[in-house]
């Protein structure tokens, strides 16, 4: 059985609305799949839910989508924000996918004191939220911010709880308290967190510290590891 394509769309969704298609899109749709007139698809937006759609007009480069019905509606992802310190192209590119999948609704790189990077590309991570909603089934895609150094983050920080990756801790993890309120997971680079860093996070009544276990993880696998835990522990796995 063929699965259905699922496509984001930057475009108001109801029933009957036409809705074009990028020169990207047409082309994956026309060229690469070679769909045509009257094939369907299902298509989202980000906030009007997941619908199904019909091709109503197609070329090489433009084509228009019909939406039909309503096949999903609308759901947010838990109130949860992933801060991560940049790494290598592919590796922030798979951090991004894996936050997408497992339900973060908003990542944001961090520079910390040991990160070695010091831009992303914006577009291109945004593009990989994208994609990572249209392969999972989900009817969000999560916000990625421009860069932004940890410490002026942290300075202006509100009263979202923080969960402090933090490697030094030995024994058992403190048990992350079931409190539902906005929460943001905070994982570093494979350098850790420099002592300034680490005494700004300390002194907020905010955060609260975790292990991911005795052994070193490359920083795509703890902030995979502590959406993990996040999710099972309050998530909307439970």
């Amino acid at each position: 059985m063929t699965s259905v394509i699922r496509l984001y769309v930057d475009h108001p969704l109801g029933a009957g609305q036409s809705v074009p298609l990028t020169s990207k899109q047409s082309h994956y749709l026309f060229t690469v799949m070679r769909k045509g007139l009257g094939e369907r698809l299902q298509i989202f937006n980000g906030t009007d839910g997941e619908w199904l759609a019909e091709v109503s007009n197609s070329s090489k480069k433009t084509g228009y989508l019909q939406c039909e019905k309503r096949s999903k509606q609308q759901l947010l992802p838990p109130d949860l924000w992933l801060m991560f310190a940049p790494l290598k192209k592919s590796r922030s590119e798979l951090v991004v996918e894996k936050a997408t999948e497992m339900g973060a609704q908003k990542i944001m790189p961090v520079k910390t004191d040991f990160t070695n990077f010091d831009h992303i590309r914006k577009e291109r991570l945004q593009s990989q939220a994208v994609e990572a909603a249209e392969q999972c089934g989900g009817t969000y895609v999560p916000e990625i911010p421009e860069l932004q150094k940890l410490t002026k983050v942290l300075s202006n920080w509100d009263e979202r709880k923080i969960m402090f990756c933090d490697e030094t801790i030995s024994g058992k993890s403190i048990s992350l308290p079931n409190i539902e309120a906005p929460w943001a997971i905070l994982v570093g680079p494979e350098g850790g967190f420099s002592a300034r860093e680490r005494e700004m996070l300390m002194d907020m009544p905010q955060v609260e510290r975790v292990t991911l276990g005795p052994r070193i993880l490359r920083a795509e696998t703890a902030a995979v590891a502590a959406l993990t835990l996040w999710q099972f522990t309050m998530g909307d796995w439970t």
